[in-house]
């Protein structure tokens, strides 16, 4: 069960750092391709704050890294964040609930007209 265990956590640990060398591979060029600015409320970056700059993925497939980083851009940390509870679940719904439409239907829109002639009649 302990071998079972080692090579599980071996996996992990494997597995993790890869995903790790793929994302500052693809973060270090989506920084020389682009401006340091959030694609979203245009917030720019420098080197002191660079850390809050972060690649998102437009199709949401992080192994997809074309060179020319067209499924790429650059968001703030809250931008990417907000981008992110966007996505819909399995179910359909997503984390973010909208606001319904805006009633356009007054059922009083007449009350006015009407009281103005039971007083005069």
């Amino acid at each position: 069960m302990a071998q079972a265990n080692d090579r599980l956590d071996q996996v992990v640990r494997e597995a993790r750092r890869n995903a790790d060398q793929r994302a500052a591979g693809y973060r270090a060029q989506a920084l020389k391709l682009y401006p340091w600015v959030c694609g979203r409320c245009a917030r720019t970056f420098t080197h002191s704050n660079l850390q809050l700059l972060e690649v998102h993925h437009k199709n949401s497939n992080h192994d997809d890294n074309p060179a020319d980083g067209s499924n790429w851009e650059l968001l703030c940390t809250y931008c990417h964040e907000n981008e992110h509870s966007k996505i819909k679940d399995s179910a359909g719904r997503t984390a973010v609930t909208s606001a319904p439409p805006a009633a356009t239907f007054n059922p009083f829109a007449a009350l006015k007209d009407l009281m103005e002639s039971k007083k005069q009649g």
